[in-house]
């Protein structure tokens, strides 16, 4: 019990706060000591998970995602094959005579999708036309627009005054198809890269890789990587989290390995030699299964994009992306914001101003203690001269009367040595001659 009460008496007691100005609170708000408690019974906000999950699944969840490439590198195949359904209905081929259209295409489909009991709205926003030209440039300025038209229809619903049914349009994730070439990035998927990465979450796709072998999608890859690396491009990268398991961790390192990922798509069952109904495609040499990860990519991206990291993927759209551009905007718009207010404190720039103010502060302590040091030490030395000037002049006044004493004492001497008498007659005290 006594160590008890010496671990209570040792924790500093719990501040409380009360200002009328908001920015004075949160002043104070922000220097108080947290204090951490090991609770002795169940309080019971360890049920807050279970209350959100009930909360999302009451109101359902939505994710859009943008496909990019090519024309026949298989988008609308994945798309169906990543939510097993039939998002895209079969594309009818149109002849080459009508097929005129110069631009590239906005295409958004949306469709509800049920799963054990939880919703999901997605939208699939498809670009029709890119890179199918012999000129293809600013072919990627209808898709870098409409992203940020996107955002743009975002702010404005969150600055109008009823903020309460705000519809999330933005991009989330592009999946962005590259050809099954074998060499490099093409100059055109570089620059499509570098004008959606700093907008989007990139996640690259090496498309149809049944076209290639294992060891020249390992090479493939390697090279991808290599260009996205010279060029500085920002692609997704599953966040790390202090409190994940090993497990979790050797999960996204896993999937985050298979990056760009190679990819098959199919909407079709097939039948392997001993038997299995797979989704797949059958080849004179054997059959390649959409789900065996020793065949493809496909069930990583999936992971990634669906089981694994979709809130994260929505979670950096709107903390990263989506708030650089709206900072963007916003300043060019001649908007200017306190400082004070609503401040991204970074940990070390906040270190740095908390030291400097306080070595400003232990400045100011010392120049005030050496002035009330020199102030107290010229009291005590005018105190000290008075008192030696009072001490001089007391030894004068009596080096004085003893001098004086010491001639009385010699002429005395000198009377009684010359037999006078001390003192003149007639001259007595007391006594006088008639």
């Amino acid at each position: 019990m006594n160590a008890v009460h010496r671990e209570q008496a040792s924790e500093p007691a719990p501040t409380t706060i009360s200002s009328k100005n908001p920015k004075a609170a949160a002043a104070a708000a922000s220097d108080m000591n947290i204090v951490r408690r090991k609770l002795t019974g169940y309080v019971g906000f360890a049920n807050l998970p279970n209350q959100w999950h009930r909360k999302s699944v009451r109101k359902g969840f939505n994710f859009n995602v943008m496909v990019v490439g090519e024309s026949g590198l298989g988008k609308s195949t994945l798309v169906n094959t990543l939510f097993n359904t039939s998002l895209y209905p079969p594309k009818e081929r149109k002849p080459p005579s009508l097929d005129i259209s110069k631009t590239v295409a906005i295409q958004s489909i949306s469709a509800d999708i049920e799963e054990n009991g939880v919703r999901l709205r997605l939208t699939v926003v498809d670009t029709p036309g890119f890179g199918d030209y012999i000129n293809n440039d600013e072919s990627w300025d209808p898709i870098v627009k409409n992203i940020e038209q996107r955002f743009d229809a975002y702010l404005e619903q969150e600055n109008k005054v009823n903020r309460m049914n705000i519809v999330d349009n933005r991009i989330h994730a592009v999946v962005f198809f590259i050809q099954p070439t074998g060499h490099s990035l093409k100059p055109l998927d570089v620059e499509v890269m570098k004008k959606l990465h700093t907008k989007v979450n990139l996640i690259p796709v090496i498309a149809k890789a049944d076209t290639l072998t294992d060891e020249e999608i390992a090479a493939f890859k390697a090279r991808i990587l290599a260009d996205i690396e010279y060029h500085k491009i920002q692609i997704f990268e599953g966040p790390r989290y202090e409190l994940d398991d090993e497990e979790t961790i050797a999960e996204n390192a896993e999937i985050m390995s298979k990056v760009p990922f190679a990819v098959v798509g199919a909407n079709y069952e097939v039948s392997t030699s001993d038997g299995r109904k797979v989704r797949g495609r059958r080849y004179p040499w054997g059959v390649i299964e959409v789900d065996n990860e020793e065949h493809c990519d496909f069930v990583k991206l999936r992971q990634m994009l669906i089981r694994t990291h979709m809130e994260e993927l929505k979670e950096h759209t709107n903390n990263q992306l989506y708030e650089n551009y709206r900072s963007d905007k916003l300043t060019a718009m001649g908007v200017q914001q306190d400082s004070s207010v609503f401040k991204e404190i970074n940990p070390a720039v906040k270190q740095e101003e908390e030291r400097s103010l306080h070595e400003a502060k232990l400045a100011k302590m010392e120049m005030e203690m050496k002035m009330v040091f020199q102030q107290k030490v010229a009291e005590k030395e005018s105190k000290l001269r008075q008192s030696e000037e009072e001490l001089y002049a007391r030894h004068r006044e009596m080096k004085e009367q003893l001098e004086r004493q010491r001639q009385e004492l010699e002429e005395k001497k000198t009377r009684i040595e010359q037999g006078r008498p001390l003192e003149e007659k007639g001259k007595r005290k007391g006594f006088s001659l008639r």
